[in-house]
């Protein structure tokens, strides 16, 4: 079940808002744990096996670590914690990469491992990095150990944030599970900023994903190089407001359930660097990989060899979390050896350049790493960045570009400002009263149009649930 459905919207979300609004207060984490449950399962019951193992074992682990830490057993502690954190890396293993690296060795000849053809369970990479930072946390004194496994059932499975995150953190969120409040102003900016969301992604990134879709599929033969530019920037725009639009609609979910989660995007389309970049994309998962994975390796406190060692391991990490292909691998070692150039070398230069060639600097890399990403077929990978940097096997243009262009360039412009911090600056300009009459007429207006496309709509896809 996706956010941006009929079903979801109109019968699982008001009867779950009921249903929990009707719960008194001390059996609300019951009734949202079941919730939770019944989302999940909705689409794959079989795997809420694998979920309840999750929060077993790390609900234990958390109780164990904090025992040995309490009797002074720091290695009991340490080993409780590696414990923990080789079951959810062994759990992501076997789903996720168990067949893709059978099959890549198995293309070299080496058959030694059998392909199991398991379907990836959704989430898995989000919750499991979000159960594995407890026992981390649990140890370092970071948060306090969860004493109820109800509770911490939870927060593993909170609907809102379990299919593509934000990934929170146990300790900034395990206040909130355990006691929160639940003002009507939270509950109404929630409202807006799930319609807000959900129109990013019905509006804008679902019609967008059907111009990059047509220049998928294109035979490389086809491609022209103006084509392939403006294919891969339907999918920048595509696969940032399909998943910005879902975090926002996660984040206003959790408020109209009393939650608070972090921000995920930060207009990251206007950065005038990479490195600026990655602090305003998938702001959690490079939080998550900075504090669990990069400080522990030394961080930037070590000898440049040492570092560059760091920055390539935190980077071919991003990448093969992506998904279990090789482009990702490629995708975020390319990211890597950029971010080691910007930060040993090409810093010092770019601050003396105007702000408009940064920007263009930065989002050329973007658009390179973003073909990176999207085409997974290494024989098509080839091809298309080499039809974007003027091999084309259709010229540098045609009718069908062309067309297009026409046809989108609405579309692309919309997307283009609400991409900056542009529309929001307007808003705020607008005096309290005007907001006033405007906001729920816009908010209504938005549910409205979101539904009609919805209705008709064939196609929904979301990028980050094969994630």
């Amino acid at each position: 079940m996706v956010f941006s459905s009929v079903l979801f919207l109109f019968q699982y979300l008001p009867l779950t808002l009921l249903a929990y609004y009707l719960t008194p207060l001390r059996w609300r984490n019951l009734t949202l744990l079941v919730l939770n449950l019944l989302f999940y399962g909705w689409g794959e019951p079989v795997y809420i096996v694998i979920m309840f193992a999750s929060t077993a074992i790390d609900y234990t682990h958390g109780l164990l670590v904090d025992r040995c830490k309490k009797k002074g057993n720091d290695k009991g502690a340490r080993l409780a914690v590696c414990s923990s954190v080789f079951f959810n890396l062994a759990l992501l293993f076997f789903f996720k990469y168990w067949d893709f690296i059978a099959g890549s060795l198995a293309s070299v000849g080496l058959n030694v491992m059998p392909r199991l053809g398991l379907t990836l369970p959704i989430g898995i990479s989000f919750y499991t990095f979000q159960t594995m930072s407890y026992t981390i946390d649990v140890y370092r004194g970071d948060a306090k150990a969860q004493k109820s496994i109800l509770n911490f059932g939870t927060f593993v499975t909170l609907f809102p944030q379990l299919i593509a995150g934000p990934i929170i953190k146990y300790k900034d969120l395990g206040d909130q599970i355990d006691q929160r409040s639940y003002p009507v102003e939270r509950f109404a900016s929630g409202v807006q900023v799930f319609v807000v969301g959900l129109a990013k992604k019905v509006l804008l990134a679902n019609n967008l994903g059907m111009l990059w879709d047509a220049y998928k599929a294109l035979p490389v033969s086809q491609l022209t190089t103006a084509g392939a530019w403006l294919g891969i920037l339907a999918f920048s725009f595509q696969l940032y407001f399909d998943f910005s639009g879902y975090s926002d609609m996660a984040v206003g979910l959790g408020r109209m359930l009393g939650f608070e989660f972090g921000r995920n995007f930060d207009y990251p389309y206007i950065s005038r660097s990479l490195t600026e970049f990655w602090r305003r994309w998938h702001i959690s998962l490079g939080s998550w990989f900075r504090e669990y994975l990069y400080i522990p390796l030394g961080g930037n406190r070590v000898s440049k060899p040492r570092l560059l060692f760091n920055l390539m391991v935190v980077w071919a990490a991003t990448g093969i979390w992506h998904g279990a292909s090789w482009n990702f691998l490629l995708w975020g070692l390319y990211y890597g050896l950029l971010l080691v150039v910007e930060k040993f070398f090409l810093n010092r230069w770019l601050e003396r350049w105007p702000g408009w060639l940064q920007h263009v600097y930065a989002l050329f890399f973007i658009a390179v790493g973003w073909a990176l990403f999207a085409v997974e077929d290494f024989s098509h990978l080839g091809p298309y960045l080499g039809a974007m940097f003027g091999f084309a096997g259709g010229g540098l243009t045609d009718g069908a570009f062309f067309y297009y262009l026409r046809s989108y360039l609405p579309m692309l412009v919309i997307a283009a400002v609400s991409s900056t911090p542009l529309a929001k600056k307007a808003w705020d300009k607008l005096g309290e009263k005007p907001r006033m009459l405007l906001l729920p007429v816009l908010i209504l207006a938005g549910l409205l149009i979101c539904t009609c496309y919805l209705v008709d709509a064939t196609y929904n896809p979301f990028l980050y649930f094969r994630f």
